[in-house]
Order: structure tokens, then sequence, then C-alpha cells
């Protein structure tokens, strides 16, 4: 059995289950709380976070660790490209939304909004909601000068760049947070992530207690 143990406002987890949907793997969602590790969780991966892949009793834990393995272990499927250059695009654009997103953005935003609301019954701190919308500008607008000169982020072809960047975004779109129709050309490119097929169960994602935006899983917004 495959099992990954995510939660949906992790992005790390929705990497992850798009990369093993566009990579055609079956598996099984074990659903955990990222600011409330579980003992389970803790004893598959000792630094409590999300996602951890589970296969034949072996465990790999971690986005870096678990999106290389993918990667190699089932190649049939490549989202790096085949030239070095190419791949050294693909991997700095993960590090800007893994890294640079997630901490700009997804902290400000999400953790404010969603953790502090489940692990601490408190309401969002304004200024930081501020600081992370602020930053949220910043991002789409890169984005949107990607979008106007590449066909995907990285370059001519779908790739983990594109994976990792709408995979935070998505989170971001769930409560309403982006203001699409300032930015055309990432609206474009985000619709056509949206429509692949590896994104269906990532826009039926629904967090306890919070609806999704009205147009979160349209594919025509």
């Amino acid at each position: 059995m495959v099992l990954l143990v995510h939660h949906p406002v992790s992005p790390f987890s929705r990497k992850v289950r798009i990369i093993l949907a566009e990579k055609k793997m079956l598996f099984v969602l074990r659903e955990e709380q990222p600011w409330q590790p579980s003992e389970q969780l803790l004893n598959l991966n000792p630094a409590g976070s999300l996602p951890v892949f589970v296969y034949d009793g072996n465990v790999v834990a971690g986005n870096y660790a678990i999106t290389e393995f993918l990667e190699e272990a089932c190649p049939d499927v490549p989202l790096l490209p085949k030239t070095a250059q190419a791949r050294a695009e693909v991997r700095r654009l993960c590090e800007w939304f893994d890294d640079k997103f997630y901490s700009e953005v997804y902290k400000n935003i999400v953790a404010e909004k969603i953790y502090k609301r489940f692990l601490e019954n408190q309401a969002p701190n304004s200024k930081l909601l501020k600081i992370g919308l602020s930053n949220l500008s910043f991002h789409l607008e890169y984005i949107d000068w990607l979008a106007e000169r590449r066909n995907y982020l990285a370059g001519d072809d779908f790739s983990l760049a594109d994976i990792a960047a709408a995979a935070q975004l998505s989170v971001i779109d769930y409560l309403g947070d982006i203001p699409w129709e300032g930015y055309k050309n990432a609206k474009i490119w985000y619709s056509k992530i949206k429509s692949r097929p590896s994104f269906k169960d990532i826009l039926k994602d629904n967090i306890k207690g919070i609806l999704p935006s009205k147009h979160y899983a349209n594919l025509d917004f």
C-alpha cells in the first residue's frame, strides 16, 4: 500500500499529491494536523512536518526528499527537463515557491487565518496579514512576468516548478485572497494548471469549518 500522510492546508502535501497524480500512482491519504503533530506522525517523521510518504513499510519524509524520490523512482513521467540548465531553472523556481513564497506569503496569511484558529482559537494578526497580502502582490507580479514570456513558468513544458507554485497558490486561493483580475497572464497560467487531471482532487479539498472561495473549483474563473 502507498500512503501519503497529509493535510489539505499543507502546500507541500498538495505538491506531492499532484506529483503522484501526474505519475499516475495510486495512493491512500491519511490526514494529520500540521499545527499539532500527533505521536503517530512524530514516529514517522521526528520533524513533525508534512507530508510523509509510506510504501511497503518504507518511509520517506519531507517535501524535498519525497519529490526527488518520486522523480527517480517513477521516471516514466518526468517532471524535470532533460538538460542540466533547464533542470536548474526548475529547481530555482521550486526553491522560490517552497521557501520564499512560503515564508513571505503563506506563513503570513494561511498560518494567521487557519493555524491560529485551530491551534490557539485566536484571531489573525492584521499587521501580519497585511504584510502577507503585500508580499503576495510581489509574487503575483513575478508569476505574471514569467507567464507572459513562457508557456509554463520554467519554460515550454509543464514541470515541478508549476506544481510547486500552484500548490502554494491554491491554498491562498481557497481563502479567496488572490486578486486574479489584476494579473492576466498569471490567471491564464493558473487556469491551465487547474484544468489538469492531476489537480482535480485538489479542487475538491475541504478545510473543516472554512468554506472555499466561490471560484475555487471553477476552471473558468
